[in-house]
C-alpha cells in the first residue's frame, strides 16, 4: 500500500521544471491523493493523475480533443498540420487505417530476426569489456536503424535522423518550449524526407514510403490518393515516434534493473519473464508520461467544472502508479501483471507503434540479460533528456563486473 503524503506545502506540478521531472512520483502521489483535478495557475492547465480519470479521458474524444496538438506548449497555438495525432475521430480513423499497414503481425515477425541481429552487432563488441553507454552506444542507436528499415532510409543516414529528433524535441532549462535549434533540426528532418518521398514518385521501394504513395483514402465516400502534406505528416509521425520513446524505454530498463538487481536476476535466470518485465518496466516509469489535450465543451470532474477552451494535461505516469488500479504501485515487480497501464494511451490514440516497441523492448532486454546478467550505474553519471511530453535517459553509462 503507498503511504498519503503528509506534506502540508502546497501542491505544485510543473512539466517544465528540471527538478520535478526528474522525479516527479512524490508530486504526482500528492496529486492524486489530495488534488485529483490539478490547476496550474502560471502555465494555465488542468491535470488529471487517477487511473480512471486518465482513461475515461483518453476514450472521450469528444470532450478531450488532440486537436490542438499533444504537447503543452502546442494547445495555445495548435499547428495547422495534417498530422494523425493532432485529429480525432471520424478523419483519424480514416488515416489511423492507412498507417496501420506498416505494423502488421506479419512485418513485425519478418523485423524480429533483423532486430535481433542488431542487438548482436551493437552488444557484442562490448562483452568481457569494463562498460559502454547503453543509451549512446546501443539503446538510442536501435530504434532508428529500426523505424529507418521500415521507411527505407539508408543505413548511413539514420543516426543522423535520430540526433535531429533529440535535437527537435529538447526543451532548455527554463525555457517552455523547444527554441530555434529545435525548429531548424525539425526543418532539416522535414527537408530530408520531403527529397525521399520525391525520389520514390519515380523509383519505388519496397518501404513504407512507398507504400503511402501508393495508398488510398476513403474521402467521404470517394476514393483518393493521400496527399504530399497527408504523407509527409505520417513519415514525420513515424520517424519521431519510432527514435524517441523505444530509446526512453529502454534508458528505463537498464536504470531500474541496476536499482533492482533481484528483480534483474530473476529476469537474467528465466528469459521467459522478459515480456512481462517489458509492460512493468511501461507502467513502472512511462516513456511518454504526459499527454496534452484541448477540453472542447464544459465537463464536470471532482465537483469542478472545466470550460470549454482549457488546456488539459493526461498524466499517464501518474495513472500507472494509482494504488486504486495497482497493488503497492510503486514497488518495480517483473512478475506483476500489469495488463491495463496507459503508457501507450488508449482508446482512439492507441500508440500504433505498441507491437514495434514491446518488439524491440524484448529482444533488446533479452540480448542485453544473455550477455551483461549484471551491470551497475553512478546515478550521478547519468543524464536526462528534458522534453515536456519524453521522460528518461541519453545517457547510461554502465559498468560491468
Amino acid at each position: 500500500m503507498t503511504v498519503q503524503s503528509v506534506d502540508t506545502e502546497p501542491i505544485y506540478y510543473d512539466p517544465y521544471d528540471y527538478g520535478i521531472d526528474t522525479n516527479p512520483h512524490p508530486v504526482w502521489q500528492r496529486m492524486r491523493e489530495e488534488q485529483p483535478l490539478y490547476w496550474n495557475e502560471r502555465y494555465g492547465f488542468w491535470a488529471l493523475s487517477r487511473f480512471e480519470d486518465v482513461w475515461s479521458a483518453y476514450h472521450d474524444t469528444a470532450t478531450f480533443s488532440s486537436s490542438h496538438g499533444v504537447q503543452l506548449e502546442q494547445l495555445d497555438n495548435p499547428v495547422d498540420y495534417q498530422m494523425m495525432i493532432f485529429m480525432d475521430p471520424p478523419e483519424h480513423d480514416s488515416l489511423r487505417k492507412i498507417v496501420s499497414r506498416a505494423f502488421t503481425h506479419r512485418r513485425m515477425a519478418a523485423l524480429e530476426d533483423s532486430i535481433g541481429a542488431l542487438v548482436a552487432q551493437y552488444l557484442d563488441p562490448f562483452v568481457g569489456t569494463a562498460g559502454f553507454d547503453y543509451i549512446a552506444e546501443f539503446g538510442a542507436l536501435l530504434p532508428p536503424m529500426v523505424i529507418g528499415e521500415l521507411l527505407g532510409v539508408p543505413s548511413a543516414d539514420r543516426d543522423a535522423i535520430r540526433l535531429l529528433v533529440d535535437e527537435m524535441l529538447h526543451i532548455e532549462e527554463g525555457a517552455t518550449g523547444p527554441g530555434e535549434k529545435a525548429a531548424a533540426a525539425g526543418a532539416e528532418i522535414y527537408q530530408y524526407y520531403a527529397a525521399a518521398v520525391a525520389e520514390r514518385r519515380t523509383a519505388p521501394r519496397d518501404d513504407l514510403i512507398s507504400a503511402l504513395l501508393e495508398a488510398e483514402l476513403d474521402d467521404d465516400g470517394t476514393r483518393r490518393k493521400l496527399t504530399e502534406d497527408e504523407i509527409m505528416a505520417f513519415v514525420m509521425l513515424l520517424n519521431g515516434a519510432g527514435v524517441e520513446t523505444v530509446a526512453r524505454l529502454l534508458s528505463w530498463a537498464a536504470v531500474t534493473l541496476a536499482r533492482n538487481p533481484r528483480q534483474r536476476a530473476e529476469l537474467a535466470g528465466d528469459p521467459s519473464l522478459v515480456p512481462g518485465a517489458i509492460e512493468e518496466l511501461l507502467r513502472y516509469e512511462a516513456p511518454s508520461p504526459v499527454n496534452g489535450r484541448w477540453v472542447t465543451r464544459p465537463v464536470t470532474l471532482h465537483g469542478v467544472t472545466i470550460p470549454a477552451g482549457s488546456k488539459m494535461l493526461l498524466l499517464n505516469g501518474s495513472a500507472n502508479r494509482d494504488r486504486r488500479e495497482f497493488e503497492d504501485p510503486d514497488r518495480f515487480d517483473v512478475r506483476r501483471s500489469a495488463t491495463r497501464h496507459i503508457s501507450f494511451g488508449y482508446g482512439a490514440h492507441f500508440c500504433l507503434g505498441a507491437a514495434l516497441a514491446r518488439l524491440e523492448g524484448r529482444i533488446a532486454l533479452a540480448g542485453t540479460l544473455a550477455r551483461f546478467p549484471r551491470w551497475e550505474i553512478d546515478e550521478e553519471e547519468l543524464v536526462m533528456v528534458r522534453t515536456s511530453t519524453v521522460r528518461g535517459f541519453s545517457s547510461v553509462p554502465v559498468h560491468l563486473g
